[in-house]
């Protein structure tokens, strides 16, 4: 099952487009910071997990938005590095002092940039 996994995650990363994946990624990232807000009592320990996750990929977007080779205008450009500060700080705020409240404005900004990505917006 395992390998039947890993085959269908290498075709569907040659179909989809980087903005299908980016979307997805952000999905996952919204996806395990809502486990964990759901389950708050029972999955504290998983917190940290899904910050980690979500932190490594808003620096992935920070540090390609800020590239000089980004092809985006550049207020679009200078928006995503604005979410991508408030993301790090948010992060930095619930790794200081976990609350389960603060977790909506990460899931929402991931939810929502997704939706824009895949043209739901």
């Amino acid at each position: 099952m395992h390998q039947a996994a890993k085959a269908y995650g290498a075709v569907a990363h040659q179909i989809a487009s980087p903005r299908e994946l980016e979307a997805n990624v952000l999905l996952n990232a919204a996806s395990r910071l809502q486990a964990v807000r759901d389950t708050w009592d029972d999955k504290t320990d998983d917190l940290n997990d899904a910050l980690l996750f979500n932190r490594k990929l808003w620096a992935v977007f920070l540090i390609s938005v800020t590239g000089n080779d980004n092809p985006l205008p550049a207020q679009i450009r200078q928006n995503v590095a604005n979410l991508g500060l408030f993301v790090m700080n948010q992060t930095l705020s619930l790794i200081a002092e976990p609350q389960r409240e603060k977790l909506g404005a990460l899931i929402n900004i991931n939810r929502e940039l997704a939706a824009g990505l895949l043209g739901r917006a």
